[in-house]
């Protein structure tokens, strides 16, 4: 069965032009919501992903109409793929029930696994020169070394580990972490 799923992002857009280019393509239920592509909640896509079984088609005017991002898109068709459901969408002409269409389909999980790798390798190499230049990486230490020096003197003097740690207002873990380092 073939079922639609046409998005406008605000009550003022009309869907009429989806839904007339839906029905063309032979969409028997058509799920319509009004939110921005950055809204996380699409009751009607919801509704539209729980009706699709094994051999039906989801149908889309456009890709943009589906997912916020290309990640949130390759990650709906994946599991739309792996649920044995087609996707089509009217204006790219991508049809994953067609060669072809996997084919491209294919092709747009490439380019997004070579973004992903992209994105890793830039962090890394930022994070690189950061250490290189002398930033320190990760959380700030809850105690200063005054602070640290302080402790060990109390310490030192024969008070307890908790009474120490409530006195710097830190877990007892935190101050045995800040007297190794």
């Amino acid at each position: 069965m073939d079922i639609g799923y046409a998005r406008v992002s605000t009550g003022d857009q009309n869907p009429d032009l989806q839904l007339a280019a839906l029905k063309v393509a032979g969409c028997v239920r058509v799920f319509t919501d009004t939110a921005t592509g950055a809204h996380v909640r699409r009751p009607e896509l919801t509704r539209c992903l729980k009706a699709l079984g094994e051999g039906d088609t989801l149908t889309v005017w456009k890709l943009d109409r589906l997912g916020r991002s290309l990640r949130d898109l390759i990650g709906l068709l994946d599991d739309l793929k792996a649920r044995g459901v087609a996707f089509r969408s009217l204006t790219e002409a991508l049809d994953t029930t067609t060669p072809t269409g996997r084919a491209m389909w294919q092709m747009v999980g490439i380019l997004a696994e070579l973004e992903r790798s992209l994105i890793q390798e830039r962090t890394k190499a930022g994070r690189s020169a950061a250490v290189a230049r002398g930033v320190k990486m990760g959380r700030k230490p809850l105690l200063s070394p005054q602070q640290v020096a302080h402790a060990r003197a109390l310490l030192g003097q024969g008070e307890p580990h908790d009474t120490v740690a409530q006195s710097l207002g830190v877990s007892r873990r935190t101050l045995y972490r800040a007297l190794q380092g």
